[in-house]
This record gives C-alpha cells, structure tokens and sequence, in this order.
C-alpha cells in the first residue's frame, strides 16, 4: 500500500534544492537510486452544451502512472476510478463534443525512485507549465497489500526522513477496511494531492529544517 502526500517548500530554498535535501537523508538512511517515475493529470470539463441549466459542469481528471504504462486512469470527482488502457486518450479525442480539455491545467510530478529494504519511495517535483509549484513524496511498502495492516509502519519510515511534516493516514484508506490496496487508489491520492496545489494560495508557509 502507498501513501502520497505533499511536503512543504524548506525555509529559504527552493524546491528543487528542497527536494535534494530529502534525497540526501533518505541516501543517508541507505536508499538506493531506481531509476524515475512521472505522473501526470488533464483535466476535462463537461461540454457548456451538454451542462443542465443551473448546475455546474463536472469534471474528469485523466490520469497516467509510469508504474503502469499501458493504463490509463479516468477520475471523476468524488466519484469511481476508471482504469482503462492507454487508447482511452484516443477515445477523449473522439468525446470532445463531451468533455473539454483545460488545456491549461495539466499538471504533473516528476522525479527518482529509490528502494530502501522493503520500501519504494519516489521524490517528484510537481509542475504546471514551466513552473515548479510543489513536491511530491509517495512511500510504499511493497509486502503488503492491506492498508490497514501497515499504516503504522509506513508511517515510522516516513518519519525517519519526512519528521515533522510525516503524514496523517491518507483518506482513501478509511474506505478499504480489509480489502486489497490497488493502483486505483493511488491515482486518488496523487488527484487530491495535484488540486490542493492547484488551490494554493502564494502565501507563506511552515518550511522543513
């Protein structure tokens, strides 16, 4: 199971230098470099002529994963999870007339890969055009599929590196009870993590030490 969470900008640095400052503790800590990782969102907006008078239009976020090259992930918000392959951006091409794309929107995290024992931890760097806007950090723990069953420990490894600023339990969790963790899941978490970016406001915050 993974957790996604967004880590603030460290006191007088930039997010690039933020993001090789947690590089360098979890190096420290004896994690290995594996190769990189991206992640990426458009945004979709039903058609001005399909919208029912007086409510607003909804959205669709589509989404890819290069952990999973050949899917494709369509988000609804607030709602289901659609994983399909990677020909179901053909098919958006085709529904334009249906859903919109806010070409302006797209947002994407970007980063390395490392592997310390049984964990996979990925650093990106979260951009909207050719801005850095924030950073990104996905921990997973490979052996176990049950979100409920290792909460706890990620959380401790993620404090060896994160500190302060370690994550509560994702959200999407408190839906899976016992049932598996799957990619679906993920996508959710890296959703919520790209509109609170988009949402942000430039004012100050709390930096790392």
């Amino acid at each position: 199971c993974r957790s996604v969470s967004q880590v603030p900008v460290a006191e007088g640095k930039s997010v690039q230098q933020t993001v090789e400052l947690l590089a360098r503790r979890l190096e420290a800590l004896g994690a290995d470099k594996q190769g990189t990782f991206g992640v990426d969102c458009e945004t979709y907006h039903t058609a001005a002529a399909l919208g029912t008078q007086g409510q607003t239009g909804k959205l669709m976020y589509v989404m890819h994963n290069s952990e999973y090259p050949l899917s494709c992930f369509a988000l609804f918000e607030n709602g289901p999870c659609l994983v399909a392959d990677a020909n179901f951006d053909t098919l958006m091409v085709k529904l334009k007339g249906f859903f919109q794309n806010a070409k302006a929107n797209k947002i994407e995290s970007r980063g390395t890969r490392y592997q310390y024992c049984d964990f996979l931890v990925k650093l990106g760097t979260v951009t909207m055009g050719p801005s850095a806007r924030g950073i990104s950090v996905e921990v997973e723990y490979c052996p176990c599929v049950i979100a409920n069953d290792c909460w706890n420990l990620l959380m401790e490894f993620m404090q060896s590196f994160m500190g302060s600023h370690t994550p509560g339990i994702p959200a999407v969790f408190g839906s899976k009870h016992d049932s598996p963790y799957s990619p679906g899941d993920t996508m959710v978490q890296y959703m919520e993590l790209f509109n609170k970016v988009r949402k942000q406001q430039q004012v100050p915050v709390a930096g790392i030490r």
